[in-house]
């Protein structure tokens, strides 16, 4: 096998045992890898049923076949699992060193089961693994326990682990690697929690085999060329203010999430800028292995109260507990962001939870025993101490803990919660970018931008591009995108370069020259159409997963916000989401029927067994 090593370890904490096993190149063809191969085991091993903080729920750490390869960001690899806050699956992408150092060891894919009786850690080098005890780790925040585990194995191991939230089963946890790279939506830290196991660790030195090394190189070079060119022409707005330079952008839209989606607009946009973040805060751009574009910011706040250094915050995070809490006070915002990276919080999950109870408790339907202070739009402190107390399940942070969905419904008002199949929406209102509405709405892991990305088409950064105000075509493009970004999601490759430099930006959106690399790599005949169609082998696999585990047409919805209150302001004045009129012609396209089921027509010509 070319691109691939071909190899699996399957992690059986119940026995504390290892094990090797070979992958067959038909399904690596198929699935591709990271998140295709994932789901293809998980429908394979498991009863989507099943309780996700259960022993019997596996969780996989997946690279793809140009993870750790000359292909700039090849970067990335996949946690799968079963989701603890949605029921449904999720799927959680994140770079850094960590990813492609696991491919390095020779594995393409770690699956754990069970549940060891003791916390351990998995120590993973050179195509051996070892379970060791991890009692004397457990209890220690991100930043403790990757030093503590280096320093038992190695100086140079990469890490992913979990924090206090992750151990605690926070069901909005996320397992950090690399200190500040987040798997972070769906739970999955809470999923690693179940398992008593604290963090994988890994060393590798191996290469990734390819079938056409010139023309891998010759084409990374190509993207590489385009990404100097732009940066030395300014054009390059990620190197320079990373996702942060977004607030001002989105809030001009009349889509930036304000006061927990009350409205689209927020004052405070250009407080909480990338620009303001560069100018006072900003140490160094940060780049994942391999990365030419560098968007991460290495920052440090001194401050009275908060002090820190790390990496962020990003846009989702400014948005989440910045603009929907209200909130525009940056060293706030940094605060939170090193907090939920040290103790293992998704950023997004945390800031909208927070912002939710805020209108709860505004609105009176947050019963005052269970907080311990007045909690406001606009309260810095009490955000801040709110996301140590979430990880910690300390007094209210215990409700925190649970999503904003199980927040709002325990106040008897699940309708404040703004989130889809119970995961909160991310950065942008979707009465003012429609496509963004239909996207949360059938996402298989629920509201998220990184599953199908509709902005790229909504606000013109591609040649093609639609009104973001009509839902005209927006089904049709939706599913074209989500395809893709199946695709991103399992070759192991960062979605900003695959959406900026891997795909055409005409109405085509072809995948080339993904295409050209992906026969270069692995030597398997990938033309655009066949690996399109692969992503929609995977979306629909995934959609089968839900389906057995009980979920229907009824949940691809929105909250009653979205559908039925107008924009109070800003360029989306008056809109809502018409997303029956969408959902229907989407079925069609997906080749569903009218209940969101695959049809047994799509599932012969996508190879899929029929349930």
């Amino acid at each position: 096998m070319f691109g691939w090593n071909g190899k699996l370890l399957r992690v059986d904490l119940n026995r504390g045992r290892t094990t090797l096993e070979e992958i067959q190149e038909s399904k690596a063809r198929d699935y591709l890898g990271g998140r295709g191969l994932a789901i293809s085991y998980l429908m394979e091993e498991m009863d989507p049923k099943i309780d996700p903080l259960s022993p019997q729920n596996r969780l996989v750490m997946a690279s793809g076949p140009l993870t750790a390869t000359p292909v700039p960001t090849g970067c990335r690899y996949m946690v799968v699992t079963k989701s603890p806050l949605t029921n449904a699956l999720t799927c959680s992408n994140s770079g850094g060193k960590f990813p492609a150092a696991l491919k390095k060891t020779g594995f393409d894919i770690v699956i754990v089961e069970g549940r060891a009786e003791k916390p351990v850690y998995l120590w993973i080098k050179d195509g051996q693994a070892e379970i060791r005890p991890a009692e004397h780790i457990w209890g220690m925040r991100v930043p403790q326990a990757d030093e503590a585990i280096k320093a038992e194995t190695s100086e140079n191991a990469k890490v992913a682990v979990i924090g206090p939230a992750g151990e605690r089963k926070v069901r909005i946890s996320s397992i950090m690697n690399d200190k500040h790279r987040a798997a972070g939506r769906g739970g999955a830290g809470a999923v690693m929690g179940s398992k008593n196991l604290k963090a994988v660790a890994v060393k590798g030195s191996g290469l990734v085999p390819l079938a056409d090394e010139k023309t891998v190189k010759d084409i990374s070079r190509q993207v590489r060329d385009k990404v100097k060119t732009a940066a030395k022409a300014g054009e390059l707005v990620l190197r320079d203010y990373g996702t942060a330079y977004m607030p001002p952008v989105t809030s001009a839209a009349g889509i930036c999430p304000t006061c927990n989606f009350q409205t689209g607009v927020f004052k405070g946009a250009e407080k909480v800028s990338g620009q303001v973040l560069t100018q006072k805060y900003l140490l160094r751009p940060g780049a994942c292995w391999g990365c030419p574009i560098a968007c991460g910011r290495i920052t440090r706040l001194v401050h009275p109260t908060w002090q820190g250094e790390g990496e962020g915050p990003e846009y989702e995070t400014i948005a989440s507990l910045g603009s929907s809490c209200g909130i525009d006070n940056l060293e706030a915002i940094i605060k939170a962001n090193y907090l939920c990276n040290e103790l293992g919080l998704d950023t997004i999950s945390t800031g909208m939870t927070i912002g939710c109870a805020m209108e709860l408790f505004e609105r009176g339907l947050l019963p005052p025993s269970d907080i311990d202070r007045p909690l406001s739009f606009g309260d810095a402190d009490a955000m801040v101490n709110l996301v140590e107390k979430t990880a910690f399940r300390d007094g209210f942070g215990d409700l925190i803990a649970e999503g904003s969905y199980r927040l709002a419904e325990h106040c008897g008002h699940p309708e404040y919660s703004m989130s889809a199949k119970k995961m909160e929406f991310p950065g942008y209102d979707p009465r003012g970018a429609k496509g963004m509405g239909i996207l949360y709405a059938t996402s298989n892991i629920g509201a998220s931008h990184m599953k199908g990305d509709m902005i790229y088409i909504e606000f013109g950064y591609f040649d093609y591009s639609l009104d973001p105000l009509t839902p005209e075509g927006k089904a049709k493009y939706c599913k074209i995108m989500q395809d893709i970004y199946a695709v991103i999601d399992s070759v192991g490759v960062c979605a900003f370069a695959g959406m900026r430099y891997f795909i055409k930006h005409d109405r085509s959106l072809a995948l080339d020259p993904m295409s050209s690399i992906m026969r270069a790599a692995t030597g398997i005949e990938y033309t655009p159409d066949n690996l399109l169609k692969a992503g929609e082998r995977i979306y629909n696999l995934e959609r089968l997963f839900l389906i057995e585990a009980g979920f229907t047409h009824f949940d691809d919805t929105l909250p009653p916000r979205m559908l039925k209150e107008p924009m109070p302001e800003g360029p989306a004045t008056g809109h809502v989401v018409e997303l029956d009129r969408m959902l229907d012609e989407y079925y069609q396209h997906r080749g569903w029927d009218r209940n969101g089921r695959p049809t047994h027509e799509t599932l012969d010509r996508l190879g899929l067994k029929r349930g």
